[in-house]
Order: structure tokens, then sequence, then C-alpha cells
């Protein structure tokens, strides 16, 4: 009887583990089948039950009109880069004529000593870069002669401008000397509101990396 108890152990050893393999396979087929339900079924749980699930649910459906919002304030509209300007040392223009450039926009005044003081370092960007660049210099609050006067005496080739048109109020300067640089399709990618080195490595990088766009 040993050899027959053996046998039946081992019988009995087989049908477990096949009943177990039935089992899974019958286990990976509902899942295969219900994952979507099951998932779902989860998802709704965990609103009604975990609070601060609900909560993190809440705050991303209600997120998309906030980008939209930041997206329109990094963003300067058609409308608004619709600015009439006339030129001094420069063919008249209107600045959305540049929006599929990359755009140096600098608000200065010759009354200005910050803006005069940085000046030297945009007139070296400008030899750097004008090729890459679209330079819009726009002198505010200032007389035209007094103007071309100062880029004479100093010998700057920059291109300036008297705007012509109202600035919007998302453009317009606070302080002075304020600069944009202005993506395509009139993302804003960087704004100073004080005197800068414009001639440094790191503004000569930045410039290249959106350039090659």
């Amino acid at each position: 009887f040993p050899s027959f108890r053996g046998w039946l152990s081992k019988a009995k050893s087989g049908c477990q583990k096949k009943y177990q393999q039935i089992l899974k396979n019958k286990s990976m087929n509902f899942l295969k089948k219900n994952w979507l339900t099951l998932l779902l079924t989860a998802f709704l749980l965990s609103i009604l039950l975990i609070p601060s699930f609900k909560e993190f649910v809440q705050r991303q459906i209600l997120m998309k009109p906030s980008l939209e919002k930041v997206e329109n304030e990094v963003t300067f509209s058609p409308e608004e880069l619709n600015l009439q300007l006339k030129g001094v040392n420069v063919p008249d223009a209107n600045l959305a004529d540049f929006k599929d450039k990359l755009i140096f926009l600098n608000f200065w005044g010759t009354w200005c000593p910050p803006c005069r003081a940085e000046y030297p370092s945009i007139q070296k960007l400008y030899d750097a870069k004008k090729d890459k660049v679209q330079f819009v210099l726009i002198a505010m609050q200032d007389q035209e002669e007094a103007v071309k006067k100062f880029l004479a005496e100093n010998r700057y080739t920059t291109p300036v401008y008297l705007a012509t048109s109202p600035i919007s109020e998302k453009m317009l300067p606070k302080s002075f000397p304020t600069t944009y640089i202005i993506g395509k399709n009139g993302r804003i990618l960087k704004k100073e509101q004080y005197a800068s080195d414009w001639d440094s490595d790191s503004v000569h990088q930045f410039i290249d990396s959106f350039s090659k766009f």
C-alpha cells in the first residue's frame, strides 16, 4: 500500500496545481476583458473615499483656465504686436512685421542714465547677432532730434524707432530701461526691467539657443 499512497499523494498534488492554474487563467482573462471597468471603478472609489485625491482631481480640472491665463500673460497677441513705428535711423515699420523672428525689444530714453549705461552692451550684441535677431529700440518720452544727436555722438547703429500708435498695457514699460526678448509668434522669452550687460556670455548663449529654431 505504500506505493499506492504515494501515487495518490502525487495525483492529489497534481490536481491542486491544475486547479490553481485554471483559476489563474480565468483571473487573467477576466482582468484582460475588464481592466478598463476596474480602473474606472477604482478611480471613482478613490474620489469618493479619499478626500485628498478628490481635491487633487478638482485642482487638475480647474487648472486648465489658469494655464490659459498664464499662456496669455507670457505671450504678446497679434493685436499687442500691432505697434506702428517711425524709424529714426531706419525705415518705418510695424512690430508685427517681425513676428516670425526673434526680437530684441528695448524701451529706453536719452534722458535715462541707466539706459545710456547699458547702451554700449546693446550695440555690441547688435554687432554680433544682427543676422539672427531683429533689434527694435523704442525711444520713449524723447524728441527725435535728441535721439539722432545721441546716436551720432556715440556712433551707435542699432535700429531705433519712435512709437506712433498706442502701446498695449502688457507691453508698456513701468520702468526704464525695459527689455523683452520675444520668440516667434509673440512668446516672451525674457524680460528685464533694469539695466543689464547685454554682451555677456549668458545672453549670447540664450539667444543662440532660441535663434536655431
